[in-house]
């Protein structure tokens, strides 16, 4: 077994069919904060296959805070990575 170096944090997104309306866009958002404050090395960003929560869609889990967030939207990705991840 190798232990593999992983970032310390890691945001996953939600692409299943209802999340993946929105994910692109959060997508984005994220990873545009995430180079701005120069934390490409500490902080991953990936999305997830359907976690079965599509009443609540776009979903998102911070790790490792575990985190759960839904009905999640672009003006809100700011504040979000504000309070788990800087």
């Amino acid at each position: 077994m190798k232990k593999i170096d992983a970032p310390e944090k890691v945001i996953f997104i939600c692409d299943g069919k209802k999340c993946g309306r929105y994910s692109k866009e959060l997508y984005k958002s994220f990873k545009r904060l995430i180079k701005e404050h120069g934390l490409k090395h500490d902080v991953e960003l990936t999305c997830m296959q359907c976690t079965n929560n599509c009443k609540t869609a776009p979903n998102i889990c911070l790790q490792p805070q575990n985190a759960w967030l839904g009905e999640v939207e672009e003006k809100d990705v700011k504040d979000i990575f504000k309070k788990y991840i800087v």
